[in-house]
């Protein structure tokens, strides 16, 4: 008697072993493919990898997934060799494409990530986070002309990708195109009305064509929206400078540098308004610092419309 119930004991004890184990590959399988942590992922597509039970495409996409994952531990060479797994399994998926061009951007080679964004666009031309990306590593490499052709095609697939229509807007501010770049920043304002950024970038672009009232409004509204934000303080110190409000533009520039003391354009801005209040010699040293910093920063504010101080 007490051998029979010994082997009925065994055989409950492997049929239970046997449902935790079917358990646990199905929990694994869903962080692999499921919304899970990075390491659940890893875990989760480890396991899945190992086991060799789906498909080819499962296969790539437990690759792809697991490669993400590795991603977003800053771990981009593992990621990458996983993305290769992927596009090895599934020539033509896309999205494998894409993510192994974050990854090459994430490590500095605009070039080499072009090359993936090519190839995802050419797979499946209507992601239109892919022309964002391809626009932002061209915006990268200073070739703002073909980063805004690529950000005009992100947003005429999705024309509510607030992220596109705020880069096209830099990519315009950094031709030198204000105006046209402040009709992105209202659209993007538009649709993001809570965000402290657009405002304070406006701010600034208002600030650089003289529309001085404006562009204090904006910054005023960046700041309420996130207190002592150390660049909207510094754009809000600039405006100041352009309304001759020297005292005030020293207290936000003081402001700005107290959060970021390496702030370039907050310290040329102080050094200027610390001459114009008469402090020449801490003025100077200002002026000294940030140019130390940035050779051309005295022909940047000359463009911006400040040039005798």
């Amino acid at each position: 008697m007490r051998r029979k119930i010994g082997v009925v004991s065994m055989l409950l004890a492997l049929w239970g072993g046997a449902t935790a184990m079917a358990q646990t590959h199905d929990q694994l399988q869903k962080w692999c493919y499921g919304d899970a942590t990075a390491d659940q992922t890893v875990r989760g597509c480890d396991a899945v990898i190992k086991a060799g039970r789906e498909t080819p495409q499962d296969q790539a996409t437990a690759f792809n997934n697991r490669g993400t994952a590795y991603w977003n531990k800053a771990q981009y060479d593992r990621a990458i060799q996983d993305y290769d797994q992927a596009i090895k399994l599934n020539p033509n998926y896309a999205n494998a494409f894409h993510s192994r061009g974050i990854a090459y951007d994430s490590k500095g080679q605009s070039d080499r990530a072009i090359q993936d964004y090519d190839q995802a666009i050419k797979l499946n031309p209507s992601q239109a986070n892919v022309f964002f990306t391809r626009g932002k590593a061209y915006a990268k490499k200073g070739q703002s002309d073909r980063a805004i052709q690529d950000y005009d095609q992100a947003i005429k697939l999705n024309p509510k990708n607030a992220d596109a229509i705020y880069m096209r807007g830099l990519a315009y501010d950094i031709k030198g195109q204000y105006d046209r770049a402040i009709q992105d920043y209202d659209q993007v304002i538009k649709l993001t009305p809570n965000d402290a950024g657009p405002f304070a970038i406006r701010c600034m672009a208002r600030a650089i064509v003289n529309q001085l009232q404006p562009a204090l409004a904006d910054c005023n509204e960046s700041l309420r929206l996130r207190p002592n934000d150390a660049s909207a303080l510094g754009c809000r110190g600039f405006t100041y400078l352009k309304l001759g409000l020297f005292d005030v533009a020293l207290f936000d520039y003081d402001a700005a540098l107290r959060i970021e003391p390496n702030s370039v354009y907050s310290l040329f801005g102080r050094g200027i308004a610390r001459r114009k209040t008469g402090d020449l010699a801490g003025g100077d040293a200002d002026l000294a610092a940030a140019t130390a910093i940035k050779v051309d920063i005295a022909e940047a504010f000359a463009k911006y419309g400040l040039k005798d101080f």
